[in-house]
């Protein structure tokens, strides 16, 4: 599906920009759960992973009931008023992502590399770059996210060759029932999943 950003969202130019910003700032939910998760359900008497799971529950009910009203809100892109949104796709992967790592050497690069490298991947296409040069750009943004990962919180360094090319390979489907904030998290989450018992 090739679909420009800025004229199929609602709000324009605006909204696109809105979406970049909202897509960057989702760099700070991997550092609320790790860091503070603990303290915060203490506060609320509920631990960090059951309330990501009521939050990716709230987020499957309040994605149907859009549908079902066919609500498209400023920010969003029209074919959302009939499919699920980015915004849910992106929020139910991230969400599944901290169930599934309890560990922050792998949350935080799936995450980071849906956060920055998604975005960066979309303007490089819209500045009119081809494939190759796109991709080469998505890859090195994504083995600099798994190298300071490693630097920061011991991610396994052999992740950088693996997952790096992964995550643009992911990103690069174009599918109409799922969106690629969905596929950039959950297929490099699985193939972790499997490889991490080895590392």
């Amino acid at each position: 599906m090739n679909i420009d950003p800025v004229g199929q969202s609602v709000g324009g130019l605006k909204a696109h920009v809105l979406r970049r910003i909202f897509h960057l700032s989702m760099a700070f939910i991997p550092w609320i759960f790790y860091q503070y998760g603990d303290e915060i359900g203490v506060e609320w008497s509920i631990s960090k992973e059951r309330f990501a799971s009521l939050v990716v529950l709230v987020i499957i009910i309040g994605e149907s009931l859009r549908l079902k009203l066919g609500l498209v809100v400023f920010g969003q892109r029209q074919y959302e008023a009939t499919q699920i949104s980015a915004l849910a796709w992106g929020g139910f992967s991230v969400g599944l992502v901290l169930l599934m790592f309890e560990e922050a050497k792998y949350g935080y690069p799936l995450i980071f590399s849906l956060t920055f490298i998604d975005p960066l991947l979309g303007e490089a296409r819209r500045m009119g770059l081809d494939k190759t040069k796109v991709n080469l750009i998505g890859t090195t943004g994504a083995a600099l996210i798994w190298l300071l990962c490693w630097y920061l919180v011991a991610t396994p360094l052999v992740l950088v060759a693996i997952m790096a090319p992964l995550v643009v390979a992911a990103e690069s489907p174009r599918l109409k029932w799922i969106d690629d904030n969905a596929t950039m998290l959950l297929i490099p989450a699985a193939v972790l999943l499997i490889i991490s018992v080895w590392l």
